[in-house]
């Protein structure tokens, strides 16, 4: 993901400003100011993991990070994430995952994602099943604690001082979310039909607004929320479903599988209207 091409929509959240990168947005206008961070706290999935899942089970090896970082560097990806543009587009390094205690600086934010994330609970887990023990209720609970400890050795003093976020960085930072699109493969991958993984989108929106909320709730006050990737391009969706010529679309991605992906975008896309709303 060597690239800032997108298909995926960007949504930023504030009272001062929007921000949006390509396709569907929600408010199309351009930011009324330029808008400045100290910090980037992430959410999500293997799309903008740095590191997180590598740290807690087995450390990425090449080709990854081939291209940019010349060896490995915790990210399933030849070189950089989006995360890793946004960080650099507002003057900041890139995110430290939060799991990983060697060589960490969380002076300007962390990283919460790890690979193979859901929103919803897992039903299987790494390293017996396909997903990430670390689903995003627990990612909230781990800021949580990244906040309230953080500050707690940020008075000790010495070189802790410098690789922990100042208090107010938290009411500053930008908060981002980059997940869902393992949700829709848990309910594939869990023998559920195209109809009833759909019909599963309402409420696995539903956690990922009230984890909004929560985070909204300890001082976040600018978000920006990325929709889900189109899943039906995915190898691991063409290869382990069947197809027929008919399903498959010019691009050669799987179109039924895609439909449920612009279905999620669009219950999602609702949500956030929704949180503009209640979210003063």
């Amino acid at each position: 993901m060597e690239s800032l091409s997108m298909t995926k929509s960007a949504f930023y959240l504030s009272c001062f400003c929007i921000l949006v990168s390509h396709a569907t947005v929600l408010n199309p206008v351009s930011a009324l100011k330029i808008c400045e961070f100290p910090a980037i706290f992430n959410f999500g999935d293997s799309n903008s993991d740095t590191g997180g899942l590598a740290a807690a089970f087995i450390w990425t090896t090449p080709p990854y990070g081939e291209t940019f970082f010349r060896m490995p560097a915790g990210r399933y990806s030849n070189g950089r994430l989006i995360i890793d543009f946004i960080a650099t587009s507002f003057g900041l390094p890139f995110l430290s995952a939060y799991l990983n205690s060697l060589g960490s600086n969380f002076r300007n934010g962390a990283n919460f994602a790890t690979a193979a994330s859901t929103i919803t609970p897992p039903r299987s887990i790494i390293p017996v099943g396909g997903f990430s023990p670390f689903y995003l209720d627990v990612q909230y609970q781990q800021f949580i604690q990244f906040k309230y400890r953080s500050q707690l050795i940020k008075k000790i003093g010495g070189v802790y001082k410098d690789l922990t976020p100042n208090e107010e960085y938290f009411g500053k930072a930008l908060y981002t979310f980059d997940i869902g699109q393992n949700d829709l493969g848990q309910g594939f991958f869990g023998n559920m039909s195209i109809v009833q993984v759909n019909a599963s989108v309402p409420d696995i929106v539903n956690r990922f607004s009230n984890n909004i909320k929560n985070i909204y709730k300890l001082g976040a006050r600018s978000f920006w929320i990325h929709n889900t990737g189109p899943i039906g391009c995915l190898p691991y969706i063409l290869a382990n479903f069947p197809l027929t010529a008919a399903q498959m679309d010019s691009a050669g991605c799987a179109r039924p599988y895609n439909e449920v992906a612009q279905y999620f975008n669009y219950k999602l896309k609702e949500a956030i209207v929704q949180l503009r709303k209640d979210l003063p």
